[in-house]
């Protein structure tokens, strides 16, 4: 799946130079260029990550990723700070509000890019194209595959979405709500049991394999995707 990147950036120049660089990756941009213009954004749909800007008119990006810290609904999303300050009590404040990394400006585009690759992988694996692999059974996000032992598995869109994120979080219990926010999107209002439908025809496309057998239900909690 494609990324969804927030970047929060009053500069125009820059601006533009991130949105060519993040879309030739595959990315979808969002673009906000005050901390709240970046709210209502994130109100709208929560991004797969941000990049924010320390200095932005009005409202800092420090204290915006303060804010977003502490709101129970975007504590978890990575960020990534973009900043002419260099010093090393500059790095500290801005890793202490809770960003998950700090690029100095002016930056390369590729070491930006390695960078929000290597968060990705850490905080929202599901949102990276990595092939990933777990006892037989490969999935490929970019060429949108899954295939067992060389044979190919077809799976509707929404079947494919919720197990690519069960293969990156092997061993975890997601509640039908949570799945609803990572794999349907916070924005989407429809009922829990729609999780069970996609789960029965998810279960159904992987039985030819075996593979139906890794989904559990675990009563009163949801579901997980493990060997045990």
């Amino acid at each position: 799946m494609a990324a969804s990147i927030l970047v929060v950036e009053d500069e125009p120049a820059i601006r533009e130079l991130l949105t060519i660089n993040l879309e030739a990756q595959g990315s979808l941009v969002r673009l906000a260029e005050s901390a709240e213009e970046a709210m209502l954004e994130v109100d709208k749909e929560l991004p797969d990550l941000i990049l924010l800007d320390w200095m932005l008119p009005g409202t800092s990006g420090v204290e915006l990723a303060r804010r977003l810290r502490a709101n129970e609904r975007t504590r978890d999303v990575p960020i990534i700070m973009l900043t002419a300050k260099s010093e090393e009590q500059d790095k500290l404040e801005g890793l202490e509000t809770g960003a998950d990394d700090y690029v100095v400006k002016p930056f390369s585009p590729r070491e930006l890019n390695a960078r929000i690759k290597a968060v990705l992988r850490r905080r929202v694996p599901q949102a990276t194209e990595d092939l990933v692999e777990f006892q037989g059974l490969s999935l490929d996000p970019v060429a949108h595959r899954i295939a067992v032992k060389g044979k190919s598995l077809d799976l509707g869109p929404t079947e494919f979405r919720l197990l690519h994120f069960f293969m990156t979080h092997i061993d975890r219990v997601y509640s039908r709500n949570q799945l609803l926010d990572h794999v349907w999107g916070d924005h989407i209002f429809i009922e829990e049991r729609t999780v069970d439908v996609h789960i029965r025809r998810l279960r159904a496309a992987l039985e030819s394999t075996g593979h139906d057998k890794y989904i559990h239900t675990i009563r009163g909690a949801g579901y997980r995707f493990s060997k045990s």
